[in-house]
């Protein structure tokens, strides 16, 4: 279970350009859900994530992970039991090294190396056989650099990654925004699997409603800080695009655009 509690966040404190993130924000993710997240630019979705990952800090209130304080913990240790996968494809792998190194180097994630080699040549086989699940055809592309596939493929990759080590939370970052709609769909579908396969608490952000709609247990549409919708199992079943769109243009009207 991830909570926030009572959370403040500003950014530019004291200066002209001071702005309120959130203002005593209160939000629990329980074990298993997986929750679609959206909202207009600015309406805090992305500092959500950043706050639960331990990338920015916050000005007030506490970081619950499982009972446990980690409001003070650094964001590298925060890793060990969170999996991210971000909007850039380019930043969910290292392009220079080849498809089995990256799966290794995500496997032994939270591990001690030394000067052992980074890639066991007894677990090459699960790697191809991980690959090859995916349906892309990556199996075939183990000694391929990273760098030389494209943003689809790249992004499968990182989502495999994430599941290689034992995580219990994972955090999508608007993570098929930057793909074209064919490729942006099979990778929603990727997604949806290996949530349910690893049985993992997931948290998206996207922009894409559609997604939002068909896909999760539960839904938060955010505003200013704030969760103006938040609907969970069958009331989150029984939604629809149409729906949101017609409260983004509530929101819209209201703020004079």
């Amino acid at each position: 279970m991830i909570e926030l509690k009572n959370i403040y966040k500003y950014y530019n404190p004291g200066l002209v350009t001071e702005n309120c993130v959130f203002h005593d924000f209160n939000l629990q993710i329980n074990d298993g859900e997986f929750v679609s997240i959206v909202g207009s630019n600015g309406s805090g979705k992305t500092t959500m994530l950043n706050i639960i990952c331990g990338s920015i800090d916050i000005d007030k209130g506490k970081i619950v992970l499982d009972n446990k304080d980690i409001t003070k913990e650094p964001e590298y240790k925060r890793m060990y039991r969170i999996g991210r996968v971000y909007q850039n494809p380019a930043m969910g792998t290292c392009p220079s090294m080849n498809v089995i190194e990256n799966m290794a180097l995500a496997e032994n994630k939270n591990k001690s190396f030394g000067l052992k080699r980074l890639v066991d040549n007894k677990r090459v086989d699960f790697y191809k056989e991980k690959l090859k699940k995916l349906g892309l055809g990556l199996e075939d592309k183990c000694y391929v650099p990273v760098g030389s596939l494209s943003g689809g493929q790249r992004q499968a990759i990182s989502l495999l990654m994430t599941t290689l080590s034992e995580i219990d939370f994972l955090i999508l970052d608007e993570h098929t925004a930057a793909l074209d709609p064919k490729t942006a769909d099979i990778i929603m579908e990727l997604t949806d699997k290996l949530v349910k396969e690893n049985k993992l608490t997931s948290i998206m952000v996207t922009h894409n409603l559609r997604y939002a709609v068909e896909y999760g247990s539960r839904l938060i549409m955010m505003h200013q800080g704030e969760a103006i919708i938040d609907k969970a199992g069958e009331e989150k079943k029984n939604m629809n695009v149409k729906e949101i769109l017609n409260k983004f243009t509530e929101i819209s009207i209201e703020l004079g655009n």
